[in-house]
């Protein structure tokens, strides 16, 4: 999907990662992979925007409640959930699904926002529309009810359960609702000055907090251009190489990780398929594999 979107490709991200043989190498750590193919999702051309300040809101509720039904169906089984994006506002499906699931068990689940932005807008607040920015939002309970009852009329997430990682780039409507939440925010300057291990340690701490599941949400956009180039909204002072990988080892080590998503990955803007190749390194990084 890349109707979240304000730049076209991003609906490619997921071939492109299967194309970097993401199957083979999770294999190849000794896990047993299904692929469930792909959702179907009418393009732009065949879709008309509706609001302006919630683009294209209908197609992208509709295929999120897809989303979301798979994901709860997976959980259900006992299966570990990886979905692969797109535009960030499939993530208002997939964690819809994983909460759907902790309802029925009664158990509670913490997000982990790896982004360099907040995409905690809600229409309202957003300068550009594109719901990409909004899914924070739509789970804590804010924004259009198409968004925030998309499995089920509930808070998808507690604040108290939510960390974002590597943010930069911040709306000031976001920072204000940032700061009304409560939702725990480590930026780039808090990387630089902290270094990522003490910062995922915080996280960590805060979205296992009486929690019983933990969704990673990776937005490859999190990483600094000049290691991945081909995302949706490139902004420069990412991650780097290292940081990244290290994410994703700390929260292997840590074994609270129950699913995973890695979304905004566009080939369109990349070189070789370089960015989905490092999406697939990183995936491997937090399902196991090692340098020593």
């Amino acid at each position: 999907m890349d109707l979240g979107s304000g730049r076209r490709g991003v609906d490619m991200g997921p071939s492109a990662i299967r194309i970097a043989g993401i199957e083979d190498r999770l294999r190849e750590l000794g896990h047993t992979v299904v692929d469930d193919g792909d959702i179907a999702i009418k393009n732009m051309e065949e879709l008309k925007v509706g609001d302006i300040h919630a683009r294209y809101l209908t197609e992208i509720v509709r295929a999120s409640a897809v989303a979301c039904k798979k994901v709860e169906r997976i959980m259900t089984r006992g299966h570990f959930p990886l979905v692969l994006g797109g535009d960030h506002s499939i993530a208002a499906g997939t964690v819809s699904g994983i909460a759907a699931f902790c309802r029925r068990q009664k158990k509670k689940v913490g997000l982990l926002w790896v982004d360099a932005h907040g995409d905690i807008n809600t229409p309202d607040s957003s300068p550009s529309g594109n719901i990409h920015g909004m899914p924070v939002a739509a789970l804590l309970g804010y924004g259009p009810e198409q968004l925030t009852g998309i499995g089920g009329k509930f808070r998808k997430v507690e604040p108290g359960n939510v960390a974002l990682v590597g943010i930069r780039s911040l709306d000031e409507g976001e920072k204000h609702r940032l700061k009304e939440t409560g939702v725990q925010v480590h930026t780039m300057s808090d990387i630089d000055r902290h270094g990522i291990h003490r910062v995922m340690k915080k996280a960590l701490a805060r979205i296992t907090d009486g929690t019983d599941y933990v969704h990673v949400s990776f937005d490859l956009d999190a990483v600094d251009p000049t290691v991945a180039p081909g995302v949706g909204t490139p902004v420069k002072g990412g991650l780097d190489y290292r940081e990244a990988h290290l994410i994703m080892e700390l929260l292997h080590d840590s074994g609270v990780m129950t699913s995973l998503e890695m979304v905004e990955v566009n080939p369109i803007l990349d070189q070789g398929n370089a960015s989905a190749v490092f999406a697939v390194e990183l995936v491997q990084s937090a399902f196991g594999k090692k340098i020593l």
